[in-house]
């Protein structure tokens, strides 16, 4: 069973019908929406201050999300991907972003709609990532447009794959 656990007075609040794996750790001020999946060895630091989850958001594997204390939070909307071993401190993910293993968002940092973080990306503090931009590197630098119905499909894709594997525990 998930660690959740409360502190400062929050407690974690899961939607309807998430996965949160039986390693995954939610902390204190952490809200997720509905059909989200927490995978194995995630960690949701909301102690020293907010995290809010959308709806159909997957964090896979070893992704850790946390913020700075009274300067910033975390909102992700729906049908966000975060891969494995990702950090998002303190950002703002918009829906259908997806935001590739390993990469590092930072604080204040603004992720558009329908856009990609690669792999192993560093996004700097107070970067603002447009809709449907595909971004990359150390720091992490504008790569090209991606289009709009071809992003669409992929992060569906994915974030519909996420929610048929965790059906797969359900069965066990």
């Amino acid at each position: 069973m998930a660690l959740i656990k409360s502190v400062r007075g929050f407690t974690p609040q899961v939607g309807k019908n998430c996965f949160l794996a039986d390693n995954a750790v939610l902390i204190g001020d952490t809200v997720l929406g509905d059909e989200c999946s927490i995978w194995f060895g995630a960690v949701l630091r909301g102690d020293v201050n907010s995290i809010r989850i959308g709806n159909r958001v997957n964090i896979q594997d070893g992704a850790v999300l946390h913020t700075l204390y009274e300067k910033s939070t975390i909102e992700i909307g729906d049908d966000v991907s975060i891969g494995h071993n990702v950090t998002i401190h303190g950002a703002t993910i918009h829906n259908g972003a997806l935001i590739g293993m390993g990469a590092v968002v930072l604080d204040h940092a603004v992720v558009g709609e329908g856009a990609i973080v690669a792999a192993g990306a560093v996004v700097l503090s107070k970067t603002v990532i447009k809709p449907g931009e595909l971004w990359g590197g150390t720091p992490a630098k504008f790569i090209k447009m991606v289009d709009p119905e071809q992003s669409k499909e992929i992060n569906q894709k994915i974030a519909k794959n996420y929610l048929m594997y965790s059906t797969w525990y359900e069965e066990e």
